[in-house]
């Protein structure tokens, strides 16, 4: 279940939990092939999209995800890309989460 997202130019944040029955690496092994699939299609070109290393890893608590989230939202507006978030078109957030 996808909480938030924010794509930024050269890297994504992503806060989500995975179904039942399914462990983070398998949904992260899914998402960036299916992405890297489709960048090459629609470039075409052939070869990797994301880089080897992995920041895959489990959030804790809420604390913690209320940490993460403020660093995915405030992302954007640190990088000069957006005076607000809300000004940002690659955001993403399910509800009231912020």
């Amino acid at each position: 279940l996808l909480a938030a997202a924010v794509i930024m130019p050269d890297h994504a944040h992503l806060l989500l939990r995975p179904l039942e029955g399914y462990d983070l690496s398998r949904v992260m092994k899914g998402i960036k092939g299916v992405s890297a699939r489709l960048v090459n299609l629609a470039r075409n070109t052939a070869g990797s999209i994301w880089q080897d290393e992995s920041w895959d890893r489990i959030i804790r608590d809420q604390p913690e995800f209320e940490e993460k989230l403020k660093y995915m939202a405030e992302n954007p507006v640190n990088a000069g890309l957006a005076m607000t978030l809300e000004d940002y078109p690659a955001w993403y957030c399910a509800g009231e989460l912020l």
